[in-house]
């Protein structure tokens, strides 16, 4: 099996669809929400664990892969599904995000990125040319083109030049990738809260007529508002037959307003990050399970959730167990949360099949200013 997009409903009155994403190891039914598991791992949770959750299609990342273990070794296991021991579809990340978020940069150019290595301290220059051959190496269903991607308080003039060294790096990245037919590679659209750049980046990329684009670039530090707007501009110009993806964003009340604009696919650590800081999702709302009030409360976390944590054990027990710092704890909460988030996208599915989605979600469509303002 190739790749391959079909829309199978869509909403009467926003851009909301749900559509079936085909890959050579499965098929991911959209909108859908993607655990990060940046070294292979889905920090705390087994690929067993994942199914349960209802994973479709989990992420990798090149650049942290490349420093640990190295690709050969994930190579030379058979790639990246059968090191982990994860049938079902992955996407890896170009690298590009983290060198420029967490490397100490040495020097940026056209050719590429020099950084520090934060392991051994070492010099490594990683080019588009490199990203696509590490990644063709790892073997994930969808591999992404090596961008730039500047930070919010970045000037106009440095947006303008990243975006247009990215579309750059994206034409490099289409000659170096050697396995098209077993991975697919997306470009993504870069250009800030310059709606304008935005789309003049996104006219380029789609005359390239690759299989899936990618928004990047949001969720860097700038407001929810301004989050929305760039996505409610951008996604719309995308190819409808084609998958479109929103780098970094899984929030609730994002996730809605971006699948309204068309989106079908969003990954984030949030559910493991909150997961070991002792945080829950449930229905929509955070909650500290550290918190006193959960001493005697003995409920599940959500009863209408199917996941291990909430049909076994009880607030009070993950109370106990995350006041005394037992791993058992923050492993039981990212289960629970990786379900939580990838159920609300499924019921977002639903809704969209049942032309619901306007009706059952107009709460979160709604912007938190609007919020704020009715609030006040």
């Amino acid at each position: 099996m190739g790749f391959s997009f079909v829309t199978q409903a869509s909403c009467h009155s926003t851009l909301a669809r749900a559509g079936l994403f085909h890959t050579p190891h499965g098929i991911v039914e959209t909108p859908r929400f993607m655990p990060v598991g940046t070294l292979a791992t889905v920090k705390g949770i087994t690929p067993a664990q994942l199914k349960q959750a209802s994973a479709q299609m989990i992420l990798a990342n090149t650049y942290h892969l490349h420093l640990q273990p190295g690709e050969r070794i994930i190579e030379s296991a058979g790639g990246l599904h059968s090191f982990m021991g994860w049938e079902s579809p992955i996407l890896t990340d170009s690298g590009g995000f983290q060198v420029f978020s967490l490397s100490e940069l040495r020097q940026i150019s056209d050719t590429g990125v020099i950084f520090r290595s934060p392991r051994d301290g070492s010099m490594i220059n990683l080019t588009p040319e490199r990203s696509i051959q590490i990644q063709n190496s790892l073997g994930a269903d969808v591999i992404m083109a090596f961008d730039e991607c500047p930070p919010a308080d970045a000037s106009r003039k440095e947006v303008e030049e990243a975006t247009e060294r990215t579309y750059r790096w994206l034409e490099r990245c289409i000659q170096a990738h050697q396995r098209p037919h077993e991975q697919a590679l997306f470009g993504i659209v870069q250009g800030g809260i310059h709606l304008d750049l935005r789309a003049e980046a996104v006219r380029k990329l789609t005359a390239l007529d690759l299989p899936g684009y990618a928004i990047g670039g949001v969720s860097v530090g700038e407001e929810p508002e301004l989050i929305n707007a760039t996505v409610k501009v951008t996604a719309p110009l995308l190819p409808a037959n084609k998958p479109r993806y929103l780098m970094g964003v899984g929030t609730y009340r994002e996730m809605v307003q971006a699948i309204a604009a068309g989106i079908d696919l969003f990954d984030c650590v949030i559910p493991t990050r909150l997961g070991r800081h002792g945080a829950a999702l449930v229905q929509g709302q955070r909650i500290n399970i550290k918190n006193a009030q959960y001493k005697e409360d003995f409920q599940p976390l959500d009863e209408t959730c199917p996941c291990y944590a909430c049909q076994n054990f009880s607030r009070a027990y993950l109370n106990h167990l995350v006041r005394c710092k037992e791993m058992l704890g923050y492993i039981l909460l990212s289960i629970h949360n990786i379900t939580e988030l990838i159920r609300f996208t499924q019921k977002i599915r639903a809704a969209i099949i049942s032309d619901r989605f306007v009706s059952e979600f107009s709460d979160w469509l709604e912007s938190e200013e609007v919020i704020r303002r009715t609030e006040s």
